[in-house]
Protein backbone atom coordinates (compact mmCIF):
# COMPACT_ATOMS: atom_id res chain seq x y z
CA UNK A 1 0.00 0.00 0.00
CA UNK A 2 2.97 2.59 1.05
CA UNK A 3 4.42 2.13 -2.76
CA UNK A 4 1.18 2.76 -4.44
CA UNK A 5 0.55 5.90 -2.25
CA UNK A 6 4.16 7.10 -3.43
CA UNK A 7 3.56 6.49 -6.48
CA UNK A 8 0.77 7.92 -7.01
CA UNK A 9 2.02 11.32 -5.45
CA UNK A 10 4.87 10.79 -8.05
CA UNK A 11 7.81 10.01 -5.94
CA UNK A 12 10.47 7.36 -6.76
CA UNK A 13 10.25 4.38 -4.06
CA UNK A 14 12.77 1.95 -3.16
CA UNK A 15 12.00 -1.12 -0.44
CA UNK A 16 14.19 -1.56 2.38
CA UNK A 17 14.19 -5.38 3.72
CA UNK A 18 13.18 -5.10 7.43
CA UNK A 19 11.16 -6.85 10.09
CA UNK A 20 10.32 -6.70 13.11
CA UNK A 21 12.37 -8.57 16.40
CA UNK A 22 9.81 -7.46 19.40
CA UNK A 23 7.10 -10.06 20.46
CA UNK A 24 7.77 -12.63 18.05
CA UNK A 25 9.23 -16.09 17.87
CA UNK A 26 12.70 -17.71 17.67
CA UNK A 27 12.02 -18.71 14.16
CA UNK A 28 10.59 -15.50 12.83
CA UNK A 29 13.41 -13.64 14.87
CA UNK A 30 15.75 -15.69 13.04
CA UNK A 31 14.40 -14.82 9.73
CA UNK A 32 13.93 -11.35 10.25
CA UNK A 33 17.19 -11.01 11.48
CA UNK A 34 18.61 -11.99 7.89
CA UNK A 35 16.27 -9.42 6.64
CA UNK A 36 17.66 -6.59 8.53
CA UNK A 37 21.27 -7.45 7.41
CA UNK A 38 19.77 -7.50 3.82
CA UNK A 39 17.97 -4.34 4.39
CA UNK A 40 21.12 -2.82 5.99
CA UNK A 41 23.54 -4.10 2.72
CA UNK A 42 20.66 -2.56 0.69
CA UNK A 43 20.28 1.30 2.43
CA UNK A 44 24.22 0.99 2.27
CA UNK A 45 24.21 0.52 -1.24
CA UNK A 46 21.40 3.47 -1.98
CA UNK A 47 23.00 5.69 0.01
CA UNK A 48 26.04 5.59 -2.06
CA UNK A 49 24.65 5.22 -4.86
CA UNK A 50 22.38 8.75 -4.05
CA UNK A 51 24.73 10.58 -1.66
CA UNK A 52 22.12 11.91 0.22
CA UNK A 53 22.61 15.24 2.63
CA UNK A 54 20.07 14.01 5.09
CA UNK A 55 17.63 11.61 6.37
CA UNK A 56 13.83 12.17 7.79
CA UNK A 57 12.55 9.22 9.27
CA UNK A 58 9.37 8.63 11.43
CA UNK A 59 10.49 4.99 13.01
CA UNK A 60 9.42 1.29 12.60
CA UNK A 61 11.50 -1.44 11.93
CA UNK A 62 12.14 -0.70 8.33
CA UNK A 63 14.26 2.50 9.60
CA UNK A 64 16.78 0.88 11.96
CA UNK A 65 19.14 -0.75 8.76
CA UNK A 66 18.33 2.47 6.79
CA UNK A 67 19.81 4.88 9.80
CA UNK A 68 22.32 2.81 10.69
CA UNK A 69 23.43 2.61 7.11
CA UNK A 70 23.28 6.78 7.32
CA UNK A 71 24.88 7.24 10.29
CA UNK A 72 27.99 5.25 9.45
CA UNK A 73 28.03 6.80 5.68
CA UNK A 74 27.71 10.44 8.06
CA UNK A 75 24.38 11.44 6.30
CA UNK A 76 22.57 13.49 9.29
CA UNK A 77 19.47 11.99 10.55
CA UNK A 78 16.34 13.78 11.53
CA UNK A 79 14.30 11.55 13.64
CA UNK A 80 10.43 12.55 13.59
CA UNK A 81 8.20 10.64 16.24
CA UNK A 82 4.46 10.95 15.19
CA UNK A 83 3.01 9.09 18.34
CA UNK A 84 3.46 10.68 21.81
CA UNK A 85 5.19 7.18 23.00
CA UNK A 86 8.32 5.82 21.16
CA UNK A 87 8.52 2.31 20.29
CA UNK A 88 12.08 0.55 20.17
CA UNK A 89 12.58 1.03 16.64
CA UNK A 90 12.41 4.84 17.40
CA UNK A 91 14.61 4.50 20.79
CA UNK A 92 17.25 2.90 18.13
CA UNK A 93 17.08 5.55 15.83
CA UNK A 94 17.06 7.86 18.69
CA UNK A 95 20.76 7.36 19.00
CA UNK A 96 22.28 7.86 15.82
CA UNK A 97 20.08 11.21 15.04
CA UNK A 98 21.00 14.52 15.02
CA UNK A 99 17.56 16.17 15.78
CA UNK A 100 14.27 14.52 17.45
CA UNK A 101 11.29 16.08 16.30
CA UNK A 102 7.97 15.77 18.06
CA UNK A 103 4.57 16.15 17.85
CA UNK A 104 4.25 17.31 21.93
CA UNK A 105 5.76 18.37 24.69
CA UNK A 106 4.63 14.98 25.99
CA UNK A 107 7.05 12.81 23.72
CA UNK A 108 10.04 15.41 25.26
CA UNK A 109 10.84 13.35 28.34
CA UNK A 110 11.71 10.24 26.22
CA UNK A 111 14.87 11.83 24.73
CA UNK A 112 18.12 13.95 25.69
CA UNK A 113 16.52 17.56 25.61
CA UNK A 114 19.58 19.12 23.46
CA UNK A 115 18.41 17.04 20.56
CA UNK A 116 14.60 17.57 20.98
CA UNK A 117 11.95 20.20 18.82
CA UNK A 118 8.54 20.42 18.97
CA UNK A 119 7.10 21.11 15.79
CA UNK A 120 3.28 19.20 16.19
CA UNK A 121 1.89 16.65 13.29
CA UNK A 122 2.35 17.83 9.89
CA UNK A 123 -0.07 17.50 7.30
CA UNK A 124 -0.14 18.22 3.58
CA UNK A 125 -0.13 21.07 1.71
CA UNK A 126 -3.69 22.95 1.41
CA UNK A 127 -4.98 19.61 3.21
CA UNK A 128 -7.20 22.28 5.85
CA UNK A 129 -8.21 24.90 2.99
CA UNK A 130 -11.34 21.64 2.05
CA UNK A 131 -14.25 23.47 2.94
CA UNK A 132 -17.94 21.80 3.86
CA UNK A 133 -19.87 22.79 0.63
CA UNK A 134 -17.10 21.15 -1.54
CA UNK A 135 -17.94 18.24 0.77
CA UNK A 136 -20.78 17.94 1.09
CA UNK A 137 -21.00 18.06 -3.39
CA UNK A 138 -18.57 15.28 -3.26
CA UNK A 139 -19.84 12.92 -1.01
CA UNK A 140 -23.77 13.96 -1.91
CA UNK A 141 -24.53 14.84 1.04
CA UNK A 142 -27.70 16.37 3.21
CA UNK A 143 -27.68 20.07 4.47
CA UNK A 144 -30.33 18.92 6.61
CA UNK A 145 -28.56 16.07 8.60
CA UNK A 146 -25.39 15.91 10.76
CA UNK A 147 -22.67 13.72 9.29
CA UNK A 148 -20.83 10.82 11.30
CA UNK A 149 -17.41 10.06 9.61
CA UNK A 150 -16.36 6.18 10.46
CA UNK A 151 -12.91 4.82 9.38
CA UNK A 152 -10.77 2.74 11.00
CA UNK A 153 -7.26 2.93 8.73
CA UNK A 154 -5.80 2.19 5.78
CA UNK A 155 -7.11 -1.57 5.66
CA UNK A 156 -10.32 -0.75 8.26
CA UNK A 157 -11.37 -2.22 11.45
CA UNK A 158 -12.91 -5.22 11.79
CA UNK A 159 -14.16 -4.68 15.17
CA UNK A 160 -15.60 -0.79 14.23
CA UNK A 161 -16.61 -1.95 11.26
CA UNK A 162 -18.99 -4.76 12.61
CA UNK A 163 -20.04 -2.81 15.44
CA UNK A 164 -20.87 0.06 13.21
CA UNK A 165 -23.17 -2.23 10.48
CA UNK A 166 -24.98 -3.91 13.84
CA UNK A 167 -26.17 -0.37 14.47
CA UNK A 168 -26.40 1.56 11.35
CA UNK A 169 -30.39 1.29 10.62
CA UNK A 170 -31.33 3.71 13.64
CA UNK A 171 -28.61 5.52 13.22
CA UNK A 172 -29.42 6.48 9.68
CA UNK A 173 -32.91 7.70 11.09
CA UNK A 174 -31.36 10.60 12.13
CA UNK A 175 -27.89 11.13 10.59
CA UNK A 176 -26.01 10.83 7.40
CA UNK A 177 -23.04 8.17 7.65
CA UNK A 178 -19.71 8.35 5.37
CA UNK A 179 -18.14 4.83 6.38
CA UNK A 180 -14.31 4.18 5.08
CA UNK A 181 -14.56 0.24 5.69
CA UNK A 182 -11.10 -0.83 4.03
CA UNK A 183 -10.26 -2.89 2.18
CA UNK A 184 -10.34 -6.07 4.12
CA UNK A 185 -14.51 -5.85 5.34
CA UNK A 186 -15.58 -3.86 1.65
CA UNK A 187 -17.69 -6.51 0.96
CA UNK A 188 -19.43 -7.05 4.03
CA UNK A 189 -19.99 -3.30 4.00
CA UNK A 190 -21.20 -2.87 1.11
CA UNK A 191 -23.67 -5.94 1.54
CA UNK A 192 -25.34 -4.80 4.49
CA UNK A 193 -26.01 -1.19 2.65
CA UNK A 194 -27.38 -3.29 -0.18
CA UNK A 195 -29.92 -4.23 2.62
CA UNK A 196 -31.05 -1.27 3.66
CA UNK A 197 -34.43 0.48 2.68
CA UNK A 198 -33.93 3.07 -0.22
CA UNK A 199 -34.64 5.38 2.41
CA UNK A 200 -31.83 4.92 4.18
CA UNK A 201 -29.30 3.13 2.43
CA UNK A 202 -29.21 7.59 0.74
CA UNK A 203 -28.06 8.20 3.83
CA UNK A 204 -24.84 5.38 4.15
CA UNK A 205 -21.77 6.51 2.13
CA UNK A 206 -19.37 4.17 1.99
CA UNK A 207 -15.88 4.00 0.22
CA UNK A 208 -13.22 1.18 0.85
CA UNK A 209 -11.17 3.79 0.74
CA UNK A 210 -10.72 7.75 0.74
CA UNK A 211 -7.71 9.67 -1.14
CA UNK A 212 -9.54 13.14 -0.36
CA UNK A 213 -9.19 12.77 3.39
CA UNK A 214 -9.67 16.73 4.22
CA UNK A 215 -13.14 16.17 2.82
CA UNK A 216 -14.07 13.79 4.82
CA UNK A 217 -12.95 15.50 7.78
CA UNK A 218 -14.47 19.07 6.79
CA UNK A 219 -17.83 17.19 6.21
CA UNK A 220 -17.98 15.48 9.74
CA UNK A 221 -19.62 16.76 12.71
CA UNK A 222 -18.34 13.61 15.04
CA UNK A 223 -15.44 11.11 13.60
CA UNK A 224 -14.98 7.33 15.08
CA UNK A 225 -11.96 6.19 14.55
CA UNK A 226 -8.53 4.11 15.69
CA UNK A 227 -6.26 6.20 17.56
CA UNK A 228 -3.25 6.22 15.06
CA UNK A 229 -0.21 9.07 15.48
CA UNK A 230 -2.25 11.36 12.50
CA UNK A 231 -5.40 12.02 15.02
CA UNK A 232 -2.83 14.38 17.06
CA UNK A 233 -2.66 16.36 13.77
CA UNK A 234 -5.45 15.75 11.90
CA UNK A 235 -8.33 16.27 14.33
CA UNK A 236 -7.15 19.43 16.18
CA UNK A 237 -6.29 20.93 12.35
CA UNK A 238 -10.14 20.71 11.55
CA UNK A 239 -11.40 20.90 15.44
CA UNK A 240 -12.73 17.60 15.20
CA UNK A 241 -15.42 16.11 17.58
CA UNK A 242 -14.02 12.63 17.70
CA UNK A 243 -14.73 9.08 19.64
CA UNK A 244 -11.58 7.06 19.50
CA UNK A 245 -10.81 3.55 20.19
CA UNK A 246 -7.74 2.15 20.30
CA UNK A 247 -6.00 -0.57 18.29
CA UNK A 248 -5.74 -3.00 21.06
CA UNK A 249 -3.12 -5.57 20.11
CA UNK A 250 -0.17 -3.25 19.02
CA UNK A 251 1.33 -2.51 22.72
CA UNK A 252 0.30 1.19 24.19
CA UNK A 253 0.44 3.64 21.22
CA UNK A 254 -2.70 4.54 20.10
CA UNK A 255 -4.06 4.43 23.66
CA UNK A 256 -1.68 6.94 24.89
CA UNK A 257 -2.28 9.02 21.99
CA UNK A 258 -6.15 8.82 22.47
CA UNK A 259 -5.73 9.58 26.17
CA UNK A 260 -3.60 12.45 25.02
CA UNK A 261 -6.73 14.12 23.48
CA UNK A 262 -8.99 12.31 25.97
CA UNK A 263 -6.66 14.70 28.85
CA UNK A 264 -7.01 18.10 26.98
CA UNK A 265 -11.29 17.62 26.43
CA UNK A 266 -10.93 17.11 22.97
CA UNK A 267 -12.59 13.42 22.59
CA UNK A 268 -13.81 10.58 24.02
CA UNK A 269 -12.40 7.37 24.42
CA UNK A 270 -14.26 3.88 23.79
CA UNK A 271 -12.47 0.45 24.26
CA UNK A 272 -12.54 -2.20 21.62
CA UNK A 273 -13.98 -5.18 23.61
CA UNK A 274 -17.06 -3.12 24.43
CA UNK A 275 -17.93 -1.77 21.25
CA UNK A 276 -21.27 -3.02 20.83
CA UNK A 277 -22.85 -2.13 23.65
CA UNK A 278 -21.21 1.47 23.99
CA UNK A 279 -20.90 2.88 20.52
CA UNK A 280 -24.72 3.63 19.59
CA UNK A 281 -25.67 5.44 22.93
CA UNK A 282 -22.27 7.53 22.51
CA UNK A 283 -22.42 8.16 19.31
CA UNK A 284 -26.26 9.77 19.80
CA UNK A 285 -25.36 11.07 23.53
CA UNK A 286 -22.86 13.43 21.20
CA UNK A 287 -24.56 14.59 17.93
CA UNK A 288 -27.93 15.50 20.45
CA UNK A 289 -25.50 17.30 22.58
CA UNK A 290 -24.55 20.09 21.22
CA UNK A 291 -22.79 22.08 23.90
CA UNK A 292 -20.55 19.16 24.51
CA UNK A 293 -19.93 18.76 20.44
CA UNK A 294 -19.15 21.95 20.47
CA UNK A 295 -17.00 22.06 23.57
CA UNK A 296 -14.77 18.87 22.38
CA UNK A 297 -14.38 20.71 18.81
CA UNK A 298 -13.27 23.81 19.99
CA UNK A 299 -10.80 21.99 22.51
CA UNK A 300 -9.15 19.83 19.23
CA UNK A 301 -8.65 22.95 17.48
CA UNK A 302 -6.52 24.49 21.16
CA UNK A 303 -4.16 21.80 20.17
CA UNK A 304 -3.03 22.58 16.69
CA UNK A 305 0.30 23.86 15.77
CA UNK A 306 1.50 26.22 13.44
CA UNK A 307 3.14 24.84 9.87
CA UNK A 308 4.17 21.51 11.89
CA UNK A 309 5.56 20.70 7.87
CA UNK A 310 7.43 24.11 7.55
CA UNK A 311 9.61 23.65 10.80
CA UNK A 312 10.44 19.93 9.71
CA UNK A 313 11.27 20.90 6.34
CA UNK A 314 13.30 23.86 7.91
CA UNK A 315 15.07 21.49 9.87
CA UNK A 316 16.23 18.91 7.49
CA UNK A 317 17.40 21.79 5.24
CA UNK A 318 19.49 22.94 8.22
CA UNK A 319 21.16 19.18 8.63
CA UNK A 320 21.58 19.16 4.80
CA UNK A 321 23.38 22.60 5.13
CA UNK A 322 26.33 21.35 7.74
Amino acid sequence: MEQALVERAGIPFKAIPAGGLHGVGIGRMARNTLKLAAGMLKAWQLIGRHRPQAMLTTGGFVSAPVALACWLRRVPILLYLPDIEPGLAVKFVARFASKIAVTTEESIRYFPAHKVIVTGYPTRAGFAQADRLAAHRKFELAEDRKTLLVFGGSKGARSINRALVAVVEPLLMKYQIIHISGSTDAGEVQARRAALPEELKRHYHVFEYVHEMGLAFAAADLVVSRAGASILGEYPLFGLSSILIPYPYAWRYQKVNADYLVAHGAALRLDDETLSETLQPTIERLLSDEVQLSALSHAAQSLRRPDPAVKLAQTVQELAAV
